[in-house]
C-alpha cells in the first residue's frame, strides 16, 4: 500500500442477500483501507428491498467488517447525481433507439453483452431530437464520447501498473434514461469523490469499466482514485458466484450453524491469511468484452 492511509468502500446492491464473494469484497476492501465505509447503490428501484438492505448490514456485523460513518443510500443523492448529468450535457445526445433497433442495424460491432451502440442518432438535428422529446417519445442521454475523450486519460491500479484509458471501446454509452433513471457509471463516480473515497477496491469484471469512469471524472472535475481490482471467488464449476444464479447466501451459511470465522477463513482472511496475491496482474480486456451493466 506504499504507507498511504486510504479511505476504501464496499458499495452492494441491496436487490439480495450477500453471498462468500460479496463478503470476500468486503472484506478485502476493509483489510486495503485506513477508513473503510459502506454505500447502499440502490438506484435500481424496481428490484431493491429495505429487508435486503437491513440483512447487509446484519451480515457485515456478523463477519466483524464494522464500517466507519453514517451509510451512503445512493438514491437519496439522486439531486447530485441530475446536477452531475447536467454539467456533462455539452457532451451529451438524446438517443430515441430501442435495444431492437440497436440489434438490427447493420455494421455495429459486437461485445460479449451484445451490440456497441453504432451512433444512429449522434448526428440527428437539434431541431428533430427536440421535436421528438417534446412528443413525448422515449429516449436515453449518451455520451458522446469521440467529442468528450481528451485522448490521454490513465488510471492506477495497485497490481497493474499505470494503465491507458479505452472508453471508445464501449461506444456512446447511456448515461440516463426517461423510463429508468440515471446510471451505475455517473452515479458511482459521484458517490465515490462525494465519500472521498481514495482507493476503489472492486472485482476484476469491472476492470474495463474502469475507463469510462476516469472519463467521467475528468469531465466532471472530479479526483482520480486508485484502483485495486481483485480476483472473483468461483464455484466448484468455475463460474463467478452470483446471486442470479443462486450461491448460497451468509445468511443461509449462519443457518446452517458455519461461524463467521469460518467464513472469513473461507474467503481467504482467515487467522493465518492473507490478501496479498489476490489481484494478479492481467492483460485489460479486449475491445468488447467488458460488461458495463452493474451486477
Amino acid at each position: 500500500m506504499g504507507g498511504v492511509n486510504h479511505t476504501t468502500r464496499f458499495a452492494p446492491s441491496p436487490t439480495g442477500y450477500l453471498h462468500l464473494g460479496h463478503a470476500f469484497s468486503a472484506l478485502f476492501s476493509r483489510a486495503r483501507g485506513e477508513r473503510f465505509l459502506l454505500r447502499l447503490e440502490d438506484i435500481d428501484q424496481g428490484r431493491c428491498r429495505a429487508e435486503y438492505a437491513a440483512a447487509i448490514a446484519e451480515d457485515l456485523a456478523w463477519l466483524g467488517a464494522s464500517w466507519d460513518g453514517p451509510v451512503r443510500v445512493q438514491s437519496a443523492h439522486a439531486a447530485e447525481h441530475r446536477a452531475a448529468l447536467a454539467r456533462l450535457r455539452p457532451w451529451l445526445y438524446p438517443c430515441f433507439c430501442t435495444r431492437a433497433d440497436i440489434a438490427a442495424a447493420g455494421g455495429a460491432p459486437q461485445g460479449a453483452d451484445g451490440p456497441v451502440y453504432p451512433g444512429t442518432c449522434r448526428g440527428l438535428a437539434a431541431a428533430e431530437a427536440a421535436r421528438r422529446i417534446a412528443a413525448g417519445q422515449a429516449h436515453a442521454w449518451r455520451l458522446d464520447v469521440a467529442r468528450a475523450n481528451p485522448g490521454a486519460l490513465f488510471f492506477t491500479d495497485l497490481a497493474r501498473g499505470r494503465l491507458r484509458c479505452t472508453p471508445e471501446q464501449h461506444g456512446d454509452m447511456v448515461l440516463a434514461r426517461k423510463d429508468a433513471g440515471l446510471s451505475y457509471h455517473l452515479c458511482v463516480v459521484c458517490d465515490d469523490a462525494a465519500q472521498g473515497v481514495t482507493l476503489v477496491t472492486r472485482g476484476e469484471d469491472l476492470l474495463a469499466a474502469t475507463s469510462v469512469h476516469r472519463l467521467l471524472q475528468h469531465l466532471l472535475g472530479l479526483p482520480e482514485p486508485t484502483y485495486e481490482h481483485h480476483r472473483l471467488l468461483l464455484d466448484a464449476n468455475g463460474k463467478r458466484l452470483a446471486k442470479r444464479d443462486g450461491a448460497p447466501t451468509l445468511r443461509s451459511l449462519r443457518a446452517a450453524g458455519v461461524t463467521a470465522a469460518a467464513a472469513v477463513e473461507r474467503v481467504g482472511g482467515g487467522a493465518g491469511g492473507s490478501w496479498e496475491g489476490l489481484c494478479p496482474p492481467q492483460t485489460p480486456p479486449a475491445r468488447g468484452e467488458p460488461p458495463l451493466d452493474r451486477r
